[in-house]
């Protein structure tokens, strides 16, 4: 008690000091110590952080679950609502989510550079939580089409927020664990939507029920972050370093938090005022690593994991497999090569997973390939179709799902990553968007043959960049990677 009186008076000190000159004591501070007396070069404990990282995945559920929430419902609504068989208007309901997300998406650097990821959190909930009541109560198509809009803002806004706040708050020793729980969350929301929207076709009026439930976890991400630490990356970036000093402690306990401290003013200003242009982000010396967020989020959908998820439903029926138990099986394998991924993070490392991911989604497709030149609905064409789609999601999501939102906020630094974030993500965005509106009308022009040997090789030129572009950050500080990617100014 009396070591925690006495960091509050230091803390209440350095408030009052510059930024530059805290620096200066630390150093001093830490020059002063003997390095036999290394506590500080144990692992903290892993169990201070672990609620707080639960609390944020919160928001990567709610984009799972909205992502697949009208997939099973969308015929009753469209019946309910007087829209059916219009598949123009179907598709508009289902993708509007999508343009909402990029405008979430857009500004979520902004929105989080500004009022702290803490704050992103809670914002990010809102238009959630209107959105779907919006959509619940909705007795026309202009109202559900608002409703999804909305839930859209939030989506676009929670997972770049997420992202960068299970980056921030990790120890590194466990940080690729910890990001892995973000794309298994997203894989719990899209089970969670399935397994509710079951009695939709027979319980009237069920599907307004399926976007209430949504309603209740953006509550608790809400409420629970009240109680969650704010990033002590952010804070110390504001110039709040007594704060940031607190937050650590919480997060790393009272041992770790000079070392913390440290480690964190070796590459960050703190000053709070140091803004970042838009222009630096594209050709600035902070272009490189923007470039290689970009271009992994633009590879991982052109690599058509979406089109492999819209398209699944159809190669199950045609091999005379359920539509329930095709979902259930595509959302086995996700799940699955989330976990395995999880556990390996941290002992494979972020490269590793991600080109053998990649190569094995190349292989995958490959698989695709050959079936598509069979003779159609033979048997082996069949098996090879089902077997080649879960190969394809489960690789997918050792290495390619999960990887780059955990990666990206690793290799950004403190002052560009939450903007550098919404950038990439944005881009995320936009190349989905258009791979899910083309991808029906080139199966049909290009034939399936062709078009899965263009997903294939794009596998392949991922696979590739990660080999020659991606740097390993398993085990560094978010200071160490810095130093290794930035030139100097």
């Amino acid at each position: 008690m009396r070591g925690r009186t006495a960091l509050r008076e230091s803390s209440s000190i350095f408030t009052r000091m510059a930024p530059e000159d805290y620096k200066k004591l630390l150093d001093k501070d830490h020059s002063g110590r003997s390095q036999s007396m290394g506590v500080e070069g144990l692992n903290p404990s892993w169990t201070h952080s672990l609620p707080h990282v639960c609390v944020a995945t919160i928001s990567s559920f709610l984009f799972g679950y909205h992502v697949g929430v009208v997939n099973e419902p969308l015929e009753t609504i469209a019946f309910d609502l007087g829209f059916g068989r219009n598949t123009l208007v179907e598709g508009l309901v289902v993708s509007m989510c999508l343009c909402g997300a990029f405008i979430g998406c857009l500004f979520s650097g902004w929105v989080a550079d500004g009022i702290g990821r803490r704050r992103a959190f809670q914002l990010s909930a809102l238009p959630m939580i209107i959105g779907a009541s919006v959509s619940a109560t909705s007795k026309n198509l202009e109202s559900m089409i608002l409703g999804r809009m909305l839930v859209g803002v939030g989506m676009g806004l929670g997972p770049p927020v997420a992202s960068l706040y299970v980056t921030e708050v990790s120890p590194s020793f466990v940080r690729g664990t910890y990001g892995s729980l973000i794309q298994i969350a997203t894989c719990l929301g899209l089970i969670g939507a399935f397994l509710i929207g079951i009695p939709t076709k027979e319980i009237f009026g069920w599907w307004r029920i399926c976007f209430w439930v949504s309603a209740i976890p953006a509550v608790l991400l809400a409420l629970g972050m009240e109680f969650c630490v704010e990033s002590p990356h952010w804070l110390y970036k504001k110039g709040r370093c007594a704060e940031a000093e607190a937050e650590f402690e919480r997060l790393l306990g009272a041992s770790h938090v000079k070392s913390a401290m440290t480690e964190l003013s070796r590459t960050e200003r703190g000053d709070g005022t140091d803004t970042v242009r838009f222009s630096e982000l594209i050709y600035g010396r902070h272009c490189r690593v923007v470039f290689i967020g970009s271009a992994l989020f633009a590879l991982q959908q052109l690599s058509g994991i979406n089109a492999v998820f819209y398209f699944s439903s159809a190669v199950f029926k045609s091999a005379g497999v359920p539509s329930s138990v095709a979902n259930s099986c595509v959302g086995f394998a996700n799940i699955s090569g989330s976990t395995i991924a999880m556990l390996l993070m941290d002992k494979l490392g972020r490269k590793l997973l991600l080109f053998g991911s990649f190569l094995g989604m190349a292989l995958a497709m490959g698989l695709q390939v050959l079936a598509a030149g069979l003779q159609a609905k033979s048997p082996v064409s069949l098996y090879m179709s089902v077997g080649g789609m879960l190969m394809f999601v489960f690789t997918f999501a050792l290495g390619a799902g999960p990887v780059p939102g955990l990666l990206l906020p690793e290799i950004f630094p403190n002052r560009i990553r939450a903007k550098a974030m919404a950038v990439c993500m944005s881009v995320h965005w936009v190349v989905n968007f258009f791979v899910g509106l083309l991808f029906l009308r080139l199966l049909q022009q290009l034939g399936p043959q062709l078009l899965y040997t263009i997903f294939a090789t794009f596998c392949l030129i991922a696979a590739a960049f990660v080999k020659n572009s991606v740097i390993e950050t398993k085990g560094k500080s978010l200071q160490e990677i810095e130093i290794a990617l930035l030139p100097p100014e």
